[in-house]
């Protein structure tokens, strides 16, 4: 042995024995074979991670087509809260009487009273007209809510038109106006992310591509002059979704019959609302005239997308990277002219793949520490 080690350190540089290249040799392929595996299993790990984010997320966000249907698997004019074993049809006039008890007042705009109420241990969300100024309001709401039911529209529960009487599905955690007061809760405060934040964004495109392309025609959210009066549209649900609560002004939308519409007869003014609600004549001294008014389309609904999301983003670690993904779609959305914006699905597509791509990125950045 000791001959072998002497005679090998003898020889001139890079010539080796014959035994001593068989054998590295031999070594060489043992770590090529050793690797390839290894690189095979790596990029298979990381085909598998892209795969189950996509399925994720698709199963989340459907870009393409809304589900009509209920979410919760009960049949037309059924509900089922988390709670509840069954579906069980919508409460009448007679049980909503007898059945549903008021605890306080949670609530009161200008249309509705809505107060906390129990049936049968469940809490619900009981809407009671305030005026009957407001009627016509009211029953279009109502209305809505019938024909709107999905994943994305606060869960019916019952109505009496003879009382005017409505009860939904309560959500604890209240608006969208309350989100930065729950998420600064101590039980909370594990979801104040950008993930979060950025998915309630998603959920507002998507309540409104569901809107623009429902079962009862393209519908514009016409109470939303202001981001407090659209954030109080919303409800946030346990899960940290969003469901729409408040239908009572979606006029319909449809080009081909000549329908456009008008939030309201009275002058729109503000940043906050799109510019072909303005009243036009308004450099010129001339008063406004509901008459004279201009109608428009649900492009309307998308000059609000960058002001609601900017308000949900909040200020959270990663959140000025978001902004920076969606700078240009939100460029899009402020185009002056409405023609040029983009539609609410297009935004969707937008957000799904932001949101899609800073998971992985953050999965990567994971697997490298």
């Amino acid at each position: 042995m000791i001959c072998k080690q002497s005679v090998t350190c003898s020889l001139p540089l890079g010539v080796l024995p014959s035994q001593m290249q068989v054998t590295m040799a031999q070594s060489s392929r043992s770590t090529v074979s050793q690797s390839v595996p290894a690189v095979v299993v790596c990029l298979a790990a990381l085909l598998l991670s892209n795969v189950l984010i996509y399925l994720y997320l698709d199963s989340l966000y459907q870009t393409d087509e809304q589900l009509v249907s209920s979410h919760i698997g009960c049949g037309p004019q059924h509900f089922k809260m988390v709670t509840m074993k069954n579906c069980s049809p919508w409460l009448q006039c007679s049980q909503i009487k007898t059945e549903v008890r008021k605890l306080k007042l949670i609530g009161q705009g200008a249309v509705k009273k809505v107060y906390l109420a129990e049936w049968r241990s469940q809490k619900v969300a009981l809407s009671k007209l305030f005026s009957l100024d407001y009627l016509e309001d009211f029953l279009h709401g109502l209305s809505m809510l019938q024909a709107l039911q999905g994943p994305q529209v606060v869960q019916l529960v019952g109505f009496c038109l003879e009382d005017h009487i409505l009860v939904t599905e309560f959500h604890p955690l209240g608006s969208l106006l309350n989100l930065d007061g729950v998420l600064a809760q101590e039980q909370h405060r594990q979801h104040n992310t950008w993930q979060i934040r950025l998915r309630l964004a998603t959920d507002y495109v998507a309540i409104l591509h569901y809107l623009h392309n429902s079962p009862a025609g393209r519908r514009v959210m016409c109470d939303s002059n202001s981001l407090e009066k659209t954030l109080s549209q919303f409800l946030l649900t346990s899960d940290f979704h969003l469901v729409v609560n408040d239908l009572d002004a979606l006029p319909e939308m449809d080009p081909s019959r000549g329908l456009l519409v008008k939030c309201g007869h009275r002058e729109l003014t503000g940043d906050f609302v799109a510019p072909e609600q303005l009243w036009p004549f308004r450099n010129k001294g001339k008063p406004f005239s509901d008459d004279l008014m201009p109608a428009y389309d649900e492009k309307t609904d998308i000059w609000k997308i960058p002001d609601v999301t900017r308000f949900l983003m909040g200020r959270v670690p990663g959140g000025d990277l978001v902004h920076f993904h969606l700078f240009q779609i939100h460029e899009e959305c402020k185009k002056e002219d409405p023609k040029l914006r983009p539609s609410a699905l297009d935004v969707l597509k937008v957000y799904t793949s932001v949101y899609s791509s800073m998971m992985r990125e953050n999965a990567g950045v994971r697997d490298m520490l």
